[in-house]
């Protein structure tokens, strides 16, 4: 479960926050990372899950209709999340985010730091999570990932010791 409620914030830290105002994502642009991310972390998991996983298990399964949503949800957020991205990015970057390579990279470099942090104990847990979230279109499950991190973030602003990484969604929307 950690792993997709850390995926957004982790895709918002890839990119440089130089600039010198405090720049926010709202609400659809951080759900519109997620969806870009969660087929490869999706694919990762089930990789790592392999060995405590059966293989009809959901995570493990590198095509069909539950990974098939995710791919078409991604390609269809990758306008929304890649203005995004280049919202938390230096602005020398803004030409590279154009690019044919910027997605598969930034997938490339986000995935892992999500998928590193599992503990193999936790994929029974996992899949559990994602065999109850599967019914659901692909944009709700982002909406819940990020919807969880507002509400982890809400948390730790009480004073509450969370884990949470430091997203910067904007604050109302």
């Amino acid at each position: 479960m950690r792993a997709a409620v850390t995926m957004a914030a982790a895709i918002a830290l890839t990119a440089s926050s130089a600039q010198a105002q405090p720049v926010c994502i709202t609400t659809p642009e951080a759900e519109a990372m997620t969806l870009v991310a969660l087929p490869t972390i999706i694919r990762q998991t089930g990789a790592l899950c392999t060995a405590r996983l059966p293989a009809t298990s959901l995570l493990r399964q590198a095509r069909g209709g539950f990974i098939d949503k995710f791919d078409a949800a991604a390609d269809r957020a990758w306008p929304t999340a890649r203005m995004a991205i280049g919202k938390l990015s230096d602005p020398a970057v803004s030409g590279l985010l154009e690019s044919d390579f910027a997605r598969p990279l930034l997938v490339t470099l986000v995935a892992p730091l999500i998928v590193g942090r599992i503990a193999t104990a936790d994929c029974p847990v996992i899949d559990r999570l994602a065999t109850q979230l599967a019914p659901l279109p692909a944009a709700n499950v982002a909406a819940v990932v990020v919807t969880t991190l507002r509400y982890l973030k809400a948390e730790k602003a009480k004073g509450r010791t969370v884990a949470v990484p430091d997203l910067p969604l904007c604050t109302g929307q």
